[in-house]
């Protein structure tokens, strides 16, 4: 009887292993599949992580602090985060690492330009969707705007951006890359006052990543070429 009794406690404990087993890789498959959602909702053009990044090429950039955003804490703290540099130095590259990890971390994120976002906007104005489409942005946990100043914004576009900003202000977090220092966003937005405003909201709460340095593909043209 004790014998048996042993056999029975052993098979019993191996089946709840078994099923422990099951439940974890459940859980796991569960998580890959939210993370893989939350990445093709971002909307990113491109799937690129930190550990790809060359960070030996932008000595200017604090590779400490880029990991340590890594982490995402400046999400939970409603914080923002502005790359400034040169086209071509790996401003989007960077934003694209960090809105990977926000997702991987279970954060709804949205990838977007400047100039397609100010288009969206327009577009919802023109069709009386505004007030969803501003909810659907105010609802992401990360905001990320690329290219911010390749274009300059008409006086509405710039105005309904400014409206984004101003509902994410210590609400939600927004990242922006750049290729203009602040002195020059002004030629972006049109007005003082208006540029004024919007980095009052932006650098209240902000990381800067300087960014400068030669640009990654001028360097790749030259070494094709060579």
């Amino acid at each position: 009887h004790d014998k048996l009794a042993r056999q029975c406690a052993a098979e019993g404990k191996d089946h709840v292993q078994y099923l422990l087993r099951l439940c974890e890789l459940e859980l796991i498959e569960r998580e890959r599949r939210m993370i893989e959602r939350r990445i093709k909702a971002a909307k990113f053009p491109a799937t690129k992580s930190l550990d790809s990044f060359d960070f030996k090429a932008i000595p200017s950039l604090n590779k400490m602090l880029v990991m340590e955003l890594a982490r995402c804490e400046y999400v939970t703290r409603r914080e923002n985060i502005i790359a400034l540099g040169p086209s071509g130095t790996g401003k989007t590259h960077a934003a694209l690492g960090l809105g990977l990890s926000a997702c991987q971390k279970g954060m709804r994120v949205r990838f977007v330009t400047a100039a397609a976002l100010v288009h969206e906007l327009i577009e919802a104005v023109d069709e009386r969707r505004l007030q969803r489409l501003q909810k659907q942005l105010a609802a992401q946990d990360l905001l990320i705007i690329d290219e911010l100043g390749f274009v300059p914004l008409s006086k509405t576009g710039a105005e309904l951006l400014f409206e984004v900003i101003s509902q994410r202000y210590e609400r939600g977090s927004i990242i922006i890359t750049s290729n203009l220092p602040f002195d020059e966003w002004t030629e972006t937005f049109g007005t003082e006052r208006l540029t004024g405003a919007i980095l009052d909201r932006l650098t209240h709460h902000v990381h800067i990543l300087e960014m400068n340095g030669e640009s990654f593909r001028l360097r790749e043209s030259r070494k094709a070429k060579s």
